[in-house]
């Protein structure tokens, strides 16, 4: 193993918001056995020919709807992105996916499909950040690729009353949010912001937890370096994720990976985010995060791939019983990709277990002796 695949297991890489593999060169094969949170959860392997991921498939598979929301303020204009597919029921509440950062809105592909086999009447709002599929520009028509965490929540609470008005719904249903990595950052901000007051039920995070994402942003630069920049095809793009192990499921690195690359003129792809550039922003994201966790308002769900992800502060929680953890030891980062089906069951009953209109409750006595 070299020096430098040594320094990122010391760091634990694995728990960095995007989960971007090295190279194959610079791991020896490891036991994939070990938790998710070693470096083999990045090691990487070659997928049988059964394995190999067909082409991609369209977002309607997954999403009744996909539409843009606009947003024209005193700072400028922004044009949403977002994919949506609606509550069967007013009474039932609506869950809002943030994805991560270098991600997008169809990293929940697979993972909304199985809330809707399991919850038919719950409405799925997937929003894409801005400089992630979404644009804002400033009074002066520039691109504003602000990333701070409290605009990303704000963008996030924008998007949401954006949707209420566009599908014309009188009040706004009782939401609950789940984030992954920079998206379970977002989510906890705008809750512990308070920005959807008494609608919010609570929120989930996916694998991301302040400490050990802290500690690893320092080799963050020489991590994203030594991934592809470029791409010959849309299908060499999914090839790749599957074997360095970014993805561990074909199904939906085929749903997800093609909304992350743009077709340069010379016909090969490149990542649509340049995730170098929002180096300033990285501390931002996620300095805090654990005391807005615990604090803010709401039920909680933390979701990991892996316990030795928790921070003392976190630990300290879990032991006082204030949030509800589960980990998913064979997930790499990407737990609601790797694992749609059983993040899928563990959300659901979390929403249903807080809110209270799902609730069948005994008659009442004095009802039964009528």
């Amino acid at each position: 193993m070299s020096d430098l695949a040594k320094t990122f297991a010391k760091t634990k890489l694995s728990s960095l918001p995007p989960e971007l593999p090295l190279h194959e060169e610079d791991y020896e094969r490891e036991d994939d056995s070990s938790s998710a949170s070693s470096l083999s959860s990045t090691g990487t392997v070659r997928p049988t020919s059964s394995q190999r991921p067909a082409p991609p498939v369209h977002w309607s598979d997954y999403f009744a709807q996909e539409f843009y929301l606009e947003r024209q303020s005193d700072q400028g204009h922004a044009k949403f992105h977002a994919y949506m597919t609606p509550s069967n029921s007013s009474k039932s509440p609506l869950l809002v996916l943030h994805h991560g950062a270098g991600s997008s809105g169809l990293s929940f592909a697979l993972f909304a499909l199985e809330v809707r086999r399991l919850f038919p009447d719950a409405g799925i709002l997937s929003v894409e950040a801005r400089n992630h599929g979404s644009v804002v520009w400033g009074l002066g028509g520039e691109v504003d690729n602000d990333l701070s965490i409290n605009i990303l929540s704000q963008d996030l609470v924008d998007m949401i009353h954006l949707t209420q008005a566009k599908m014309g719904w009188a009040e706004l249903p009782k939401i609950v949010f789940v984030g992954h990595s920079l998206g379970g950052a977002v989510v906890t901000d705008a809750a512990k912001r308070g920005l959807l007051g008494d609608k919010l039920l609570g929120y989930a995070v996916l694998d991301v937890v302040e400490g050990s994402a802290m500690d690893a942003l320092k080799s963050m630069q020489a991590y994203l370096a030594t991934r592809p920049s470029l791409f010959p095809t849309v299908d060499a793009a999914i090839d790749w994720h599957i074997r360095s192990r970014t993805l561990r499921n074909p199904q939906s690195a085929r749903a997800s990976v093609p909304s992350l690359l743009f077709q340069t003129p010379s016909g090969s792809w490149a990542w649509k985010t340049d995730l170098s550039s929002t180096e300033a922003y990285w501390e931002n994201w996620f300095e805090g995060m654990s005391s807005k966790f615990l604090t803010a308002r709401g039920a909680k769900l933390l979701l990991l791939a892996g316990t030795d992800r928790l921070d003392k502060e976190l630990t300290i929680g879990q032991m006082q019983g204030k949030f509800q953890l589960h980990v998913f030891p064979a997930a790499g980062h990407f737990i609601q990709e790797d694992l749609p089906e059983k993040t899928a069951e563990v959300v659901v009953e979390f929403v249903k277990r807080n809110d209270r209109s799902t609730l069948i409750l005994p008659p009442k006595v004095g009802d039964l002796l009528k």
